[in-house]
């Protein structure tokens, strides 16, 4: 017996004229990201989406062909939120807007992540937004293998960094401490720590260190990923 064939990409099919004036493709992803935004992707499904909008659960397959293809759509959406810019020929600048736009989608989308992670991105606006790095690349380097890989790399810079802003907002809310409130109550542990003199070079650290904000750490980081690859891609030539 012959297998079935994948369900084409939402991408490739073409769109289906709506059956009903008030529901369309664009109001039940924009419905859909709504919820994810509030509540986090755990709390939409189907049956919630429709909930919301006020409609059968059937009558959204008539438009989207399930979960799935919802997420692929609500990514799409909202990496299409900021018009698309033409490269400037300044590679570092480029790539470092590229950087700073990711950024912002993910902090202000805090479910993207992980749909990111999980999936291909193959929608207008990320193959733009795609095709737009691969440009600033291209500046730097005619080495097309050397230009996916810098542009990688660059990805999982952002969302390392990210994932660790909103993992320590995270913490604020089920905590309920505010970040003064928590160095507070750990505040005898560490000091301590700080005065039994075994971890010398941690007890530097809290004692020394300027204590960055997230956006100053990210820059950082920005700063010395862009200078690793333009040395990276000086050594390969």
């Amino acid at each position: 017996m012959s297998e079935e064939p994948p369900p084409a990409l939402v991408w490739a099919r073409e769109p289906r004229a709506p059956r009903r004036q008030s529901l369309s493709v664009d109001r039940i992803v924009s419905v859909a990201v709504g919820i994810a935004d509030a509540e986090g992707l755990e709390a939409l499904s189907m049956r919630r989406l429709a909930a919301d909008l006020g409609s059968g659960t059937t009558s959204l397959y008539r438009h989207v062909a399930g979960r799935d293809e919802l997420l692929d759509l609500m990514v799409d959406a909202v990496r299409g939120e900021h018009p698309a810019q033409p490269p400037t020929g300044d590679w570092r600048a480029d790539l470092g807007g590229v950087a700073r736009l990711m950024r912002a989608d993910l902090l202000r989308h805090p479910w993207l992540g992980s749909a990111l992670m999980s999936r291909l991105a193959l929608g207008p606006n990320s193959l733009r937004r795609v095709d737009f790095a691969l440009a600033a690349a291209g500046s730097l380097t005619a080495d097309a293998s050397l230009a996916i890989t810098l542009i990688r790399s660059l990805h999982h810079y952002v969302l390392g960094a990210v994932a660790d802003q909103l993992a320590e907002q995270d913490a604020q809310r089920r905590t309920g401490l505010t970040e003064e409130q928590w160095r507070a109550s750990v505040g005898p542990y560490v000091r301590d720590i700080v005065n039994s003199g075994v971890y010398p070079h941690f007890s530097r650290s809290v004692i020394e260190a300027e204590d960055l904000d997230a956006d100053r750490q990210f820059e950082f980081g920005l700063d010395c990923l862009l200078a690793g690859i333009a040395a990276q891609v000086t050594a390969s030539r």
